[in-house]
């Protein structure tokens, strides 16, 4: 894993000079390093030929914590009905180009996410991607009803990117439970933490008060306090004075803790 940093912002006002942080993933064996370290896969350009991540505020569950909420078994009350079979696909023996699976992923693009932050040629790109080595397909005698497409090794599953049948969305509340059904996989299978991308803004609560376990990277540690991210979330859009080190109220007992 090779880490490099690349400048953004500068503000001489607070001594702030702000940079973007990159890893370079080398091997596949690194993943579980990369994902510990905070880095998720960054695949905004489609240009770049090595697989790349960038650091932020990562969310995982750590699976030695977790366990059904209320929310969980109200949703799956609601999917019960679904008679929904859960498939484990390895990717290399997956058919990324077959016209069903194709279709299912445009028609949730054009529905839900749009073409200006997920183009067809980026969903190619992203297929491509050695990260991404399985796929959970959610189905039932009728139709295919999900997909998720997650990297997974001994230690983790990475929830990376999902799409479903959005007839289903808000009388079922299926996004939801297939990433609970995710996780609860995990947990069954005796990996260590499922990892949900970012935190941030007031869009990702739901992740957070729907889950038990949960840990966010805070730019020193995993962090278990749900009040902080929760804060931290609904004022992200907020414009700040300096970043938050320098906002610390006891930054001498910060630093001690590193």
């Amino acid at each position: 894993m090779k880490v490099f940093f690349s400048e953004n912002n500068v503000d001489y006002g607070t001594y702030t000079f702000n940079y973007a942080i990159y890893a370079q993933k080398e091997s596949q064996e690194e993943l579980t390093e990369i994902y510990e370290k905070g880095f998720l896969p960054y695949t905004g350009n489609t240009n770049i030929e090595s697989e790349l991540f960038y650091l932020a505020r990562s969310l995982r569950v750590n699976l030695e914590h977790f366990e059904d909420t209320s929310e969980n078994r109200r949703v799956s009350r609601l999917v019960e009905p679904l008679d929904i079979k859960l498939e484990i696909l390895d990717k290399t023996n997956f058919d990324t180009k077959n016209p069903e699976f194709v279709a299912f992923c445009s028609n949730y693009i054009n529905e839900r996410i749009g073409e200006d932050n997920m183009s067809l040629e980026r969903w190619d790109y992203i297929l491509k991607q050695e990260t991404g080595t399985h796929f959970f397909k959610f189905s039932n005698s009728e139709k295919t009803l999900g997909y998720v497409l997650a990297c997974v090794n001994e230690e983790l599953v990475h929830y990376w990117f999902a799409f479903f049948d959005t007839e289903y969305m808000r009388t079922h509340s299926l996004g939801k439970w297939m990433m609970w059904r995710v996780i609860r996989w995990s947990k069954d299978n005796n990996k260590k933490y499922t990892y949900l991308g970012t935190a941030y803004k007031p869009a990702a609560l739901y992740k957070i008060r729907d889950h038990k376990g949960l840990e966010f990277w805070d730019g020193k540690k995993w962090n278990t306090d749900a009040k902080i991210l929760k804060d931290w979330c609904q004022t992200d859009l907020d414009s700040k004075a300096a970043d938050r080190f320098k906002l610390l109220e006891e930054p001498n007992k910060f630093l001690s803790e590193l």
